[in-house]
């Protein structure tokens, strides 16, 4: 797992997440609404990948990037809890672009994201909500505390603000913003 070394999705390499008082549950759920509201104007992408910081961002990656995320995360949270040794990860990340990243973004596309990440938010709230104050603040093994984790995973929006609002009357603004290959 990454979990000390951070990642393009906001916390930068070798610091620890900023948290407050907010519900990490919520900060998570809140997350994935936002991603999913920007989702739901990717049906209008035209094809062509957005550039952003040193990478480029497609619909179908950033979909990608969110779920991956969420799902390397809980498989940490989950051995801490039961005492195992984290699995390291082996994801591409965002530095890498495939082709089912470049495919269009279409209204079955939209419905599969919305299924893949409101079920994943929803493990995520559960499992957050089953853990006391405690547990979330002196998280077992090593790494950041499941609250810090919580705080991290949120940062995902990253890859949605990336892409944006490609609501056609927003696409002038893209235009403007893109040069075409």
């Amino acid at each position: 797992m990454r979990t000390t070394t951070g990642s393009t999705s906001g916390t930068a390499p070798g610091s620890v997440p900023a948290t407050d008082d907010r519900d990490p549950a919520g900060i998570v759920a809140d997350m994935v609404d936002h991603v999913l509201a920007l989702a739901a104007t990717w049906t209008a992408w035209d094809g062509r990948p957005v550039p952003a910081d040193d990478r480029v961002h497609t619909p179908h990656k950033a979909i990608r990037r969110v779920a991956d995320h969420l799902v390397d995360h809980l498989a940490e949270m989950e051995a801490r809890l039961v005492g195992e040794e984290t699995q390291p990860d082996h994801w591409h990340a965002s530095a890498t672009t495939t082709g089912a990243d470049l495919a269009p973004f279409t209204g079955a596309d939209l419905d599969e994201a919305r299924s893949r990440l409101t079920r994943l938010a929803r493990i995520w709230v559960n499992r957050l909500d089953a853990l006391t104050p405690e547990q979330l603040d002196r998280s077992p093994g090593t790494g950041w505390t499941f609250r810090q984790l919580a705080f991290h995973v949120a940062e995902s929006t990253y890859y949605a603000d990336a892409v944006g609002d490609l609501s056609p009357t927003r696409m002038p603004e893209r235009a403007e913003r893109i040069p075409t290959p």
